[in-house]
């Protein structure tokens, strides 16, 4: 016969069994995580030095920085970014790079957008195919295409000019914006679209109101990419700019860094690396959540 007074304890040990079981699972799976972990802190902490070290160097006094490279600064010389953004003209880049990037960004997202719309929703002859040379065209080398771009600006007369840089901008990043945006468009639900449509909505009512709005997570973090990848684009602009006054942030950090090679101004150009990267960590400190949120979403896709 069954002792009935054993019945709890062995459900006792069951649980606790069941516990320990867990419990060593856990264990294990940060074990495993550890060394990503640690990679990571110390990834983080050696750029969280050298970007304060960066802000601080640009506070200084060239005697100060060749005394001591690590010591903070006795005292903040503001003096350095008022030399960098007018005697070098960083300002004059500043907006230039604010110009061409703005505009580069609102115009891929009104070309991107539907593009990607059309090909994740609506399936037609051919259209797996265009979703290919879309993905292939992220993997053409940007140099390839150095050549017949230049021909191409030079004859429509628009080489060297803010313009033509924006054209180039957009032309190169349509491929990565479409295939990012695809995915988010795709992962919507259809019964929005036919509720829509049984509404009376046209086709572009669907995409514009319904859609579009939907998709805005996706967008804001597609905008987000291309903003920072040409807000620090350099290859692009340094062969199809010449002109002085048509260049962007990042020749203008070039043409800084030559200029401080003979006068030995190493603060005023950590001063103009201060204002190259300010726009982009006050962007991402801004819309963090929203790009995480909007990468999650196309991760669940």
């Amino acid at each position: 016969m069954i002792n009935e007074n054993s019945i709890p304890s062995t459900r006792v040990s069951y649980t606790r069994q069941q516990r320990l079981v867990a419990i060593s699972k856990k264990v294990r799976k940060w074990l495993r995580l550890i060394p990503s972990y640690l990679v990571l802190i110390a990834w983080s902490l050696f750029t969280i030095f050298a970007i304060s070290w960066v802000v601080l160097t640009s506070f200084k006094t060239n005697r100060e920085l060749y005394a001591d490279v690590w010591a903070p600064p006795a005292e903040l010389q503001w003096e350095n970014y008022i030399k960098a953004w007018t005697t070098v003209k960083m300002g004059s880049f500043f907006l230039n790079s604010l110009i061409v990037v703005t505009v580069s960004v609102l115009i891929l997202v009104l070309i991107s957008a539907p593009v990607a719309y059309v090909l994740s929703r609506m399936k037609f002859k051919g259209s797996n195919f265009l979703t290919s040379l879309f993905i292939a065209g992220i993997g053409v080398p940007l140099p390839l295409l150095f050549i017949p771009l230049f021909f191409l600006t030079t004859k429509m007369k628009l080489i060297s000019t803010l313009p033509g840089l924006i054209l180039i901008y957009i032309a190169v990043s349509i491929p990565f914006t479409v295939y990012l945006l695809t995915g988010f468009f795709g992962s919507l639900p259809r019964e929005l679209e036919e509720s829509a449509t049984i509404d009376g909505a046209s086709d572009f009512q669907v995409y514009w109101r319904v859609m579009f709005p939907l998709a805005s997570p996706g967008i804001l973090t597609a905008a987000i990419f291309n903003f920072i990848f040409l807000w620090n684009e350099y290859q692009i602009a340094l062969v199809f700019i010449s002109e002085p006054t048509n260049r962007t942030l990042s020749l203008g950090l070039y043409s800084l860094q030559n200029a401080m090679q003979f006068t030995s101004d190493w603060v005023g150009l950590m001063a103009g690396v201060v204002i190259v990267m300010v726009p982009t960590i006050v962007l991402y400190t801004i819309l963090s959540e929203r790009l995480i949120s909007g990468i999650t979403m196309g991760a669940l896709k």
